[in-house]
Formats: C-alpha cells, sequence, structure tokens
C-alpha cells in the first residue's frame, strides 16, 4: 500500500498553497489537485518547523492525507474533531489558524504540544493521555442530541496503540448502545511510540492485509454506491451482505460490528481523495460508525518511515538528510535516570531470579527495554494499560516474584484505584518506578508528574522514596527488591542526573531514614529527591552573603524521618521545604503536619509546584516560574532570613 520515499517528498517552499489557508473555511472549495497538493505543503511545512523546533514528528506525518480530507469534509469547529492523546494533531493546528506561530509549538509561552481548547475553538477536547477520545464523543454526541442539534458530527480519531487502553474499549461499548451520532477513525499504523503489542494488533493486522477480504470489501463498497441510486435502502442491505462476507472470509466475527458500530475499511490513509469521498459517505450515515485508515507513522520522511521510534519525538535533526543533531560535550556527562533504572534492573535481574519488569507501552522511554532485550521472557510490555500493569504486577507478587512495574508519574494517576485495591490492602511487594516524576518541560500539564508525593502519602502501609542522584537509585532499587515487604515506590525525574561516575558497588539504604547534607546555623532547608541538588547551588549562593544553611536530603516520604524532623525543629525556628512537586499534600504538608502533632513552633516556606496547572517550557524555566531553582531558592532564603539578621545586629 505504501511505496518508499527519498527523505522527503519532493514539494514546494514557498507553500504557495498553504500560506491561504487561515481556517478550515478556506479549505471546502479546494479542487481534488489541490487538496493532494496542500496534503504535500503540509507535510513539508510539518518537517522543516519540526527539524529545528523538536517536538512530536513522526505522528503527525502519518495523518497529513486524514487531516486534510477531515477539515474539507467537516464543518470545524461546529463538527467537533478530537484527536486521541494529541500527539498526531500538529496538521489540525497549522489548518486551524497556528501556522504563523507554529514555530512556538511546546515553548514557553508558546502554543501546546497538544490539543487544547482553551487555546483555539477547533480544539474541541483537551488531551495529553491515551483512550480518551471515543467516551469524550460520545458525551459529546449525547449533549448535542439532547440540545437538538441532529446535524452537528462528532469525530474521534484514535490510534491503534490507544486501543490497547481499557477506556477505549468501556467506551466503544457504552457507545454502540447508546446509538448516538459518532464517527470513530481508527488510525491503524501498528505502532504507538515503541511497536504496538497484544492481540488486537494482530486482529486488525488480519483485518488490513487479507487480500481475500479487501478485493470483496471493494465490490460491496462500490455496489452500495451503485445501489444508493436505485432505493434510499439501498445502504442497509448493502451493508448486511458486507458484514456476511466479512465474517466469512475473515474466518471471525467483526469486532465492532459486534458492538453495534457500522465498520468501513480498511482504507489506504495516504490516499487523499479516496478518504473524502469515503469520509462525505459515511457522514449522512447516521449511528455509531468507524472508519479504519491504515497509515504509516513517519510517512513522507525515509529516516522517520524506518526508525519510527527514534523519529516520534527524535530532538533536531537535519530536514534533507534526516540525520539528527546531536549535542556536543567537552567532557563525559551524567546519565538519563531512565537508564540508570533499565542498567540497574538488568544487573539486579542477573543475580535476583525473581525480578520481573513491567512497563505499558514504555519499554523506551522508560529503558526497560534493556531489560527486555536480554531476557525477553522476564518483561512485559502490556499496552497502553496502567490499570493492568499494577494488577497484573500484583498477580506477580502472588506468584512469590519481585516485580519493578515502571510508569511514568503523570500516568500512574490512571491506575490509582489498582494501587490501592490490588496492591496497598494486600500488602503486595510491588516495586514502582515512577519516571518523569516533577516538572516534566514541554510536553505541559498534561504530562508533568506533580501529584504522586501527595497521591500516594495517604495509602496505608506505602514506601515512598526518591533519590538525590543516580548512585541513590542504583542503591533504592537494590534495597527494594532485598527484603520484599510491601508496595515501595521510587521517583525521579526525567533527563539527566548529576554523577558522571554512577555506577558504584550497590549498598543498602536504610527505609525511612534521611540523611543532612550540610550544617548550618541561620535556617533549614528539608529536599526530597533531585531536586535537592538545586538547594545545593543555592546554598553556594548564600555563603557569599554569609548566610549559614542546614541541608537535609529526606530521601524518604514514608515513612518519614520522625528522628531527624525532631533535630531540627530543636535547632531551627526557620525552615524551608522544597520539593519537585505539588506542596499540597507532599513534603511540606508533612512536615507541617509534624510540627502541629508534636507540638513544635516554627515559621515553614513550602517551595514546590504550585495549587495551579503549570504550562509547558524548559524544566529550567518551569523551575523558575515555580521559584525552586537555585535562584528562586536562595532569594526565598534571603527573604527569610535577612530581617532576623538585621534584627540580631541591632
Amino acid at each position: 500500500m505504501h511505496q518508499k520515499n527519498s527523505v522527503m517528498e519532493e514539494t514546494p517552499r514557498d507553500y504557495t498553497l498553504l500560506k491561504t489557508i487561515e481556517s478550515p473555511a478556506d479549505m471546502k472549495m479546494l479542487k481534488p489537485d489541490e487538496l493532494i497538493q496542500l496534503s504535500k505543503e503540509l507535510r513539508q511545512f510539518i518537517i522543516e518547523v519540526v527539524s529545528s523546533n523538536p517536538g512530536h514528528f513522526g505522528a503527525s506525518l502519518g495523518v497529513v492525507e486524514l487531516t486534510v480530507a477531515l477539515h474539507h469534509v467537516f464543518n470545524a469547529p461546529y463538527d467537533q474533531i478530537i484527536w486521541d492523546v494529541g500527539h498526531q494533531a500538529y496538521g489540525h493546528k497549522i489548518l486551524t489558524g497556528r501556522r504563523d506561530n507554529f514555530h512556538t509549538n511546546r515553548k514557553y509561552g508558546g502554543i501546546s504540544g497538544f490539543p487544547k481548547p482553551s487555546e483555539s475553538i477547533y480544539d474541541a477536547f483537551g488531551v495529553g493521555h491515551s483512550s480518551t477520545s471515543i467516551s469524550a464523543a460520545l458525551g459529546m454526541a449525547a449533549g448535542n442530541k439532547y440540545k437538538g442539534e441532529d446535524d452537528r458530527q462528532v469525530v474521534a480519531v484514535i490510534g491503534d496503540g490507544s486501543l490497547s487502553g481499557g477506556m477505549a474499549y468501556e467506551a466503544l461499548n457504552n457507545a454502540g448502545n447508546a446509538k448516538k451520532n459518532m464517527l470513530v477513525i481508527l488510525n491503524d499504523n501498528h505502532i504507538a511510540i515503541d511497536p504496538s503489542v497484544g492481540a488486537m494488533k494482530d486482529y486488525l493486522l488480519d483485518i488490513a492485509t487479507s487480500r481475500s477480504y479487501n478485493r470483496v470489501k471493494n465490490d460491496v463498497w462500490n455496489l452500495l454506491g451503485f445501489l444508493s441510486k436505485i432505493t434510499p435502502n439501498a445502504r442497509h442491505y448493502a451493508q448486511k451482505i458486507e458484514n456476511a462476507i466479512k465474517s466469512i472470509v475473515l474466518k471471525q466475527s467483526n469486532l465492532f460490528e459486534s458492538l453495534n458500530f457500522r465498520y468501513f475499511g480498511p482504507v489506504d490513509g495516504h490516499d487523499v481523495m479516496h478518504l473524502t469521498d469515503v469520509l462525505k459517505d459515511i457522514r449522512e450515515i447516521p449511528g455509531p460508525k468507524l472508519l479504519h485508515v491504515v497509515t504509516q507513522k513517519g510517512k513522507g520522511f525515509a529516516k522517520a518511515e524506518e526508525n519510527q521510534t527514534a523519529f516520534h519525538s527524535p530532538g533536531m535533526f537535519n530536514m534533507h538528510t534526516g540525520e539528527m543533531i546531536l549535542k556536543s560535550y567537552d567532557k563525559p556527562q551524567p546519565p538519563l535516570y531512565q537508564d540508570v533504572f533499565g542498567e540497574t534492573i538488568l544487573e539486579l535481574a542477573r543475580t535476583n531470579k525473581k525480578i520481573i519488569g513491567i512497563t505499558p507501552a514504555m519499554p523506551t522511554g522508560s529503558s526497560l527495554k534493556i531489560m527486555m532485550d536480554e531476557m525477553p521472557d522476564r518483561t512485559y510490555d502490556v499496552g497502553i494499560a496502567e490499570q493492568h500493569a499494577v494488577t497484573f504486577s500484583a498477580g506477580l507478587a502472588t506468584a512469590g516474584m519481585v516485580p519493578f512495574c515502571n510508569i511514568y508519574s503523570s500516568f500512574m494517576q490512571r491506575a490509582y484505584d489498582q494501587v490501592i485495591h490490588d496492591v496497598a490492602i494486600q500488602n503486595l511487594p510491588v516495586v514502582f518506578c515512577l519516571d518523569r516524576a516533577g516538572l516534566v518541560g514541554s510536553d505541559g500539564a498534561t504530562h508533568h508528574g506533580a501529584y504522586d508525593l501527595a497521591y500516594f502519602r495517604c495509602i496505608p502501609g506505602m514506601v515512598i522514596a526518591s533519590p538525590l542522584n543516580e548512585i541513590e537509585l542504583r542503591d533504592l532499587m537494590y534495597t527494594a527488591q532485598l527484603k520484599p515487604a510491601g508496595p515501595f515506590v521510587i521517583r525521579y525525574p526525567r533527563g539527566r542526573g548529576v554523577t558522571v561516575d554512577w555506577k558504584q558497588p550497590f549498598s543498602e539504604v536504610q527505609i525511612g531514614k534521611g540523611q543532612q547534607l550540610k550544617d548550618g546555623t541561620d535556617l533549614a532547608i528539608l529536599s526530597i529527591g533531585p531536586i535537592g541538588n538545586q538547594v545545593t547551588r543555592a546554598i553556594s549562593m548564600l555563603e557569599k552573603d554569609n548566610i549559614s544553611v542546614a541541608h537535609y536530603d529526606m530521601r524518604f516520604l514514608k515513612p518519614i524521618d520522625t528522628s531527624l524532623l525532631e533535630s531540627v525543629f530543636s535547632r531551627f525556628d526557620k525552615v524551608i521545604t522544597v520539593e519537585d512537586a505539588s506542596i499540597v499534600g507532599g513534603l511540606g504538608s508533612a512536615v507541617i503536619e509534624y510540627i502541629n502533632d508534636n507540638n513544635h513552633k516554627a515559621r515553614v516556606l513550602r517551595l514546590g509546584i504550585p495549587d495551579r496547572f503549570v504550562d509547558h517550557g524548559t524544566q529550567e524555566e518551569l523551575y523558575r516560574e515555580c521559584g525552586f531553582d537555585a535562584e528562586g531558592i536562595a532569594a526565598a532564603t534571603r527573604k527569610m532570613v535577612i530581617p532576623h539578621l538585621l534584627t540580631k545586629a541591632i
């Protein structure tokens, strides 16, 4: 279906047609050859901008023709188009009035990398996490029906990777019964970030590659078009004929038809003219419908087609050759925290045969792939299914295994009930490694790992830890598997650490014990996790002002080191807490609770992620905005200490 391309399709650089499109209304009268030309220009524009301003690349290239067809056929924003996850929505943004500021995508103060209703009326629903689009579309369709807007169309575009999420099936089941007017477009490219996994992948592949079925399907489609000119009931009868043939040829019933969806496809997702014809026909059919569209992630850029995982979000690259532009350094750099996890779990698993690795669709992003390549029988990519990942891990624990369940902090929110009901209540020894904890940067509010400290702290029996550096991450992982006794959470951030020589011999960490990193006399700072390195830099600045600060790395939020806290509050009446997490419910809250419960008197200033949703930018920009970069910590300390010093001097 897809032909091999050169490095990128030959397209004009002046964007003659694209520059005339200020909104989808400008696309309605385009001729067939102009839709093809617009698709070429749109793809080239995405390549040009994203090559120098990094973002999600391959997914948006794969749906260029689908995006053009959707906005040509449907009447957005009256008709509502929902993009599941949103990685593939760059073309949508460009065609809906954001072409000229697309270069600000994911930059601080710029447009979001995901559809965001507060940014544009064309973004029908805010997204960022997977498998939500069908539920949202059904709700919109039901609301439209209630308001009497029967002519309003609702479209959910969802990838096959997102169909591994249970919420998608819940919505399909409900939508088939509700029978509201909506269209689900299944964008089938066999990959999310890593290749899709599971039985659904094989089922869709069977449909997409069955020559017998596709030949019959095309004949039936042509018959439907012919008969519709003769009798208004032709569509109904032709669809019944097609359904019967599907079951015979595919040797199984069609899953979507069994859920009361009218199934159409598969169709070539890169044939913009055929897509527009199909969408126009389907638009006139009432009730729940599913269009199966087969696409290629990275379409039109050879390197992205060849290495789809790397070019999901590749960083800067040469737009002509596809060569990635990597930063060069004069000296060795610290590793990524995710790679420390990946290499450490493999090292531990070589000696502890009970260790099993689990991730929901993020083997590359979490670096569990390092273990997966050597021990495929002891690692599981369960698909985009965080709830299942947690309970699957619980099941492994009951069998005497030591499961390391690696889930991004913001994605763990989706499995909260499973953590409580299936792990914590049974006190099962599951090790939760929360990658991307804290402010993650350019992905923004949907991906910041802001809440894990708060939402885990209230669960009885949890051990919650965060390492100061890479060596501590190794040691915490080592400790968690030594004498498994209950759920153990280890959180760490996106990006690089601070230690080049990090592969040190393992050392057991005493659970519930923090450490004093520096002594001082004027004020104490309590931090948890790698953000403590910002505190260290702040203290260096403060020493120039003759301000003496004691620094304590709490290391554990639960059980919290009460003997350390007792020592701190017996010496200091001014304390600052610093955490790369929500200040509501985290370390600062725990410290204030301890003061209150133990009748101490002290002024406590909490620094962390404020009680609001933080937008996108670099991690450094967001630390500064939230006031817990080194300069912000130093400024807060001066404000707290200097009036006291002046009083003492008087």
